[in-house]
């Protein structure tokens, strides 16, 4: 194993410096970095206790970057359950989101398909395979396909 030219703190600060990132990541990339599994955990502890890391937070900023993309909801569930984030966490971050999920949709079909609403069997699907795999749910996906009620 490769001897670390940082400490493990002063490594967890410079991950940090780029954006947030979820405790199981934290310690997933120090200990690529080559630092023992006891320092990992008392520079998490650290930063856990000044707030520097914080699973919480990190929900709320990852759900709004992936909302923006836009990805649905279960998609993005799934992707912090990887990360490593607690499912009452998530369940608070998505009770708290102000992302109206159905006009996500019929934005990204709109976006990838065009506003016009087909009769086609076979079209219809192919939107509806792409949206779910996007991360959303049939009820979603059900609002993106229908004429716009305007």
């Amino acid at each position: 194993m490769i001897k670390p030219s940082l400490s493990t703190m002063d490594h967890a600060m410079t991950i940090l410096a780029s954006r947030d990132h979820s405790t199981k990541e934290m310690a997933h990339k120090l200990k690529i970095k080559g630092h023992e599994e006891e320092s990992i955990a008392k520079a998490i502890a650290s930063l856990l206790e000044v707030n520097y890391l914080n699973d919480r937070r990190f929900a709320e900023s990852y759900t709004r970057s992936r909302a923006n993309k836009p990805l649905g909801p279960q998609r993005i569930k799934q992707e912090l359950k990887q990360k490593g984030i607690k499912d009452d966490v998530i369940s608070q971050v998505f009770e708290e989101s102000d992302a109206d999920w159905f006009e996500l949709a019929r934005e990204l079909k709109q976006r990838k398909f065009g506003e016009e609403v087909t009769k086609d069997f076979k079209e219809r699907a192919k939107q509806t395979r792409y949206l779910q795999y996007r991360g959303f749910g049939f009820e979603h996906i059900k609002y993106a396909l229908e004429p716009n009620q305007d």
